[in-house]
This record gives structure tokens, C-alpha cells and sequence, in this order.
């Protein structure tokens, strides 16, 4: 069974925005504009950061850190992940809602609840969520995480079920 994570991973830190510190963030909360709300937000190294402006600009967000004034400062935090502690999530209501990070450990099931590998990571590129799959034998693989693929998640049991697209299924048996 997977171990719900303490962090939640909230946004990303895009490219400067002008001379004065601005940097682009990319908010991955329900509201993104509801980033700026939570007292616990830090990088992945563990230092606070805190947002004291925010404006949409089109797809992204466009933030201030409290401290970072100019476009070399903003520069630094490009690429660099913001994370709250769950505790300042509120639970999830029923066993049919959950959290995208505690996806990251499930055991990948088939239909026939044979073991067949694990859930690795929860990507977003920008297209939709993609699992990433380490299977119990070969390389690792990308299956976007959509009801058809995976049509039972189980996040108390420890499990989801996988049904490989049948292009794919089709692709690997010839």
C-alpha cells in the first residue's frame, strides 16, 4: 500500500517577468489563484517562500516573491517546484476523490488483479495527467490517466487497475 506523501506538489516557476522580480508560475491547485493562500508553500529544498502579488497572464500565472526584486533573482527560481503540506488540504470527501500525488506508489493491477507494476510519477506536460508506469519487468512507460485507462483507482486498497489502449496492446503483440 503507498504511503500518502507530506508534500503536495502546488506549482512551478516558469521564466522572469520584466526587471522588478516577477516570474512566471504555472499553479497546479483546483483555483489557481488560490496558491498564494497557503502559509506553507516552499521549494523542494524546503525554503519558505511566500507570493505577495498575483495576476493571470494568459495559461499561467505571473507572482512576486516576497524578497526576490530583480529579473537575476526571479531568474534563479525558473524550473524550481512550490510544495505545500498536506495538512493544509482538506480531506477528500469519498473514496472516489483523491489527490494526484498519493497516485505515486500504487500498485498497477490488470483487470485480472494480477501485480503487473507500480505508479512511479504523476506527470503534467500540459496535455493532461500521464502515469508513469514502472512495470515488473522492461522500462518504465507513460499511460495518460483517463477513465478508459485506468477505470477502478483504489487509493485505501493500495491499487489501480490499467487497461492498455488496445493501439498499444495491438503494437507490442506484433
Amino acid at each position: 500500500m503507498s504511503q500518502k506523501s507530506t508534500k503536495i506538489l502546488a506549482g512551478k516557476f516558469g521564466a522572469a517577468v520584466g526587471l522588478r522580480g516577477e516570474v512566471r508560475l504555472q499553479s497546479f491547485t483546483a483555483d489557481p489563484m488560490a496558491i498564494a493562500g497557503y502559509a506553507s508553500l516552499a521549494l523542494e529544498d524546503g525554503v519558505k517562500v511566500k507570493l505577495s502579488a498575483l495576476r493571470p497572464q494568459g495559461k499561467v500565472l505571473v507572482a512576486q516573491v516576497k524578497g526576490v526584486t530583480s529579473r537575476e533573482a526571479a531568474e534563479k527560481l525558473t524550473g524550481r517546484e512550490l510544495f505545500i503540506d498536506r495538512a493544509e488540504l482538506p480531506e477528500t470527501e469519498d473514496e472516489d476523490e483523491f489527490y494526484l500525488a498519493d497516485l505515486a506508489g500504487l500498485e498497477v493491477r490488470d483487470e485480472a488483479g494480477k501485480v503487473t507494476g507500480s505508479v512511479l510519477a504523476v506527470h503534467d506536460f500540459g496535455a493532461g495527467d500521464i502515469l508513469e508506469i514502472r512495470p515488473v519487468a522492461g522500462a518504465s512507460f507513460m499511460a495518460p490517466f483517463t477513465k478508459a485507462a485506468f477505470p477502478l483507482v483504489d487509493v485505501g486498497a493500495g491499487y489501480l487497475v490499467f487497461v492498455p489502449p488496445r493501439e498499444v496492446s495491438e503494437r507490442e503483440e506484433g
